[in-house]
């Protein structure tokens, strides 16, 4: 009996526990108070962080504002860049123009000296017809033989003036012409036949006139030779003999 009343005592008594009264909050206002606590941290850190750029001479607006004027001046730098391809290509194009122009004016130009060239030498054929004596001149003769190297290497260009006067005068002079060619190459002598014999009929090499008669053609041989002399053979139909020959000598 005695031990119930001691456990009473410890219980109730002053020897027992102290209890404490607390008031209940409820969980989302202590998370609340937490998530407030931690912005008012981290807004509190911001400004110390941006205070202390500012103090070592660090401003975010600032650099901002550079930057900022650098990107117009970038972006102005592109357009200026871009207008000058523009201007550049076309400046280009009308330069690739005036080039093609230029080539064909000096194409054309060209061609108007060679007209030039050949009308000087059919009149002074002419004046020579008219000042020869026609009675007692060849039957057929050479008037003029000019051979001259080409644009292209190994290309060689001849003209040939051809008449026929004094007994032959009033019937065509029927016949075919061929060349001689003498070259070294490789510190040999060559002759080479303008054209192959087996080209000789071609209609480039045919002669057919009464009176006069013009040839102008072109001939090649290997770039590496050199041509000393081109000698030019006339042949009337049915003969084995040249008619007439004349030759020319290369520098």
């Amino acid at each position: 009996m005695s031990g119930r009343l001691w456990k009473l005592r410890q219980r109730f008594g002053i020897a027992a526990p102290k209890v404490a009264v607390r008031t209940h909050v409820p969980w989302y206002l202590r998370w609340l108070g937490i998530a407030v606590l931690l912005a008012f941290s981290a807004a509190l850190a911001a400004w110390m962080y941006d205070a202390g750029r500012r103090f070592a001479g660090f401003d975010r607006s600032e650099v901002e504002q550079e930057l900022a004027l650098a990107r117009g001046e970038l972006a102005a730098a592109r357009g200026e860049l871009e207008r000058l391809r523009a201007l550049a290509n076309a400046s280009e194009s009308r330069l690739s123009i005036e080039r093609t122009a230029q080539q064909k004016l000096g194409q054309q130009m060209r061609g108007l000296e060679g007209e030039n060239a050949r009308l000087r030498e059919e009149l002074a054929i002419f004046e020579s017809m008219l000042s020869s004596d026609t009675t007692h001149s060849a039957p057929l003769s050479v008037l003029r033989f000019k051979v001259e190297p080409d644009l292209i290497p190994g290309e060689y260009r001849y003209r040939v003036a051809l008449l026929a006067s004094g007994p032959r005068r009033g019937r065509d002079f029927q016949g075919r012409l061929e060349l001689v060619v003498s070259l070294t190459e490789a510190g040999r002598s060559a002759m080479i036949t303008v054209p192959a014999p087996a080209e000789s009929e071609s209609a480039a090499f045919r002669l057919n006139f009464k009176h006069f008669q013009r040839v102008e053609g072109r001939f090649r041989v290997n770039p590496k030779a050199r041509v000393g002399g081109v000698q030019v053979r006339i042949y009337e139909s049915g003969a084995g003999d040249a008619k007439v020959t004349e030759s020319v000598t290369l520098d």
